[in-house]
């Protein structure tokens, strides 16, 4: 029975990152899952035979089982689940559609439940389920709104399961980043180049990301920077905190 990975987002900065860095680890095979099939097989060419491209839109339901019916069918050992995919646009609530608030509820919360319910029954004592959550969970923020509230689902989602699933030896961490330095930023906002405080490689919130969840912790924070903003969420009125991203972002909104 192949010891695998699976990481979907597989495509994006961080999720290149955690193939890269997970090839380090004790794993026959790494599924990347994504939906752009030309970039995938850029991904075979460029990390080698221990990838297995998975083309799946994780918003589409056939897409998904058709990914469910792969696992059922190989039974594979999956060692390492990473939910990296997600989505997330800045601008004001109502202005979003209604196809793309369903859509970026789909990628970032209903597909991220859905795959660990389906890779659980494949995973032993030992195994790791690593969800990508941010540091916009800690507290709501205008503008994200919608990415934010999803992310702070994923957080609180993978901290229960985490509980959940001890009895099984199976490990669950929520990945809570800052920014990180990947094609998803936004770089310019009406015209305008964003500034992005505390800004980090994707590497390494991959390499601590897997650090964390191999220590057993059920949150993985990178950065003394974001530290420090989930310090100050513990402490300070969340309506403090919102005026506060507000007055950083006047130039954008």
């Amino acid at each position: 029975m192949p010891r695998i990975a699976i990481i979907t987002g597989a495509t994006g900065g961080l999720g290149q990152e955690f193939v890269r860095e997970v090839l380090r680890e004790n794993v026959d095979e790494i599924w990347a899952v994504a939906r752009n099939e030309k970039r995938l097989g850029e991904m075979k060419t460029k990390f080698g035979d221990k990838l297995r491209i998975v083309r799946c839109d994780l918003s589409i339901s056939d897409d998904l089982s058709a990914l469910f019916h792969l696992m059922e069918t190989e039974k594979p050992d999956i060692r390492l689940l990473i939910n990296n995919a997600g989505i997330g646009e800045m601008g004001a609530s109502t202005g979003f559609t209604d196809d793309e608030i369903v859509n970026e509820i789909n990628i970032n919360c209903k597909a991220i439940c859905l795959l660990c319910n389906h890779a659980v029954p494949f995973m032993l004592a030992g195994s790791h389920i690593l969800n990508i959550s941010s540091a916009s969970s800690f507290q709501p923020v205008p503008y994200i709104n919608l990415y934010a509230a999803s992310k702070a689902f994923v957080c609180s989602y993978t901290r229960a399961l985490n509980v959940e699933l001890k009895s099984k030896g199976i490990i669950c961490t929520a990945v809570c980043p800052g920014w990180i330095d990947t094609e998803m930023l936004q770089k310019e906002y009406n015209g305008k180049p964003v500034k992005f405080p505390g800004l980090v490689s994707p590497n390494r919130v991959a390499v601590q990301a897997l650090r964390d969840s191999a220590k057993g912790k059920d949150m993985s924070i990178c950065s003394l920077f974001v530290k420090y903003e989930h310090f100050l969420s513990k402490i300070l009125p969340h309506k403090w905190l919102m005026q506060i991203w507000l007055n950083g972002i006047k130039d954008y909104v």
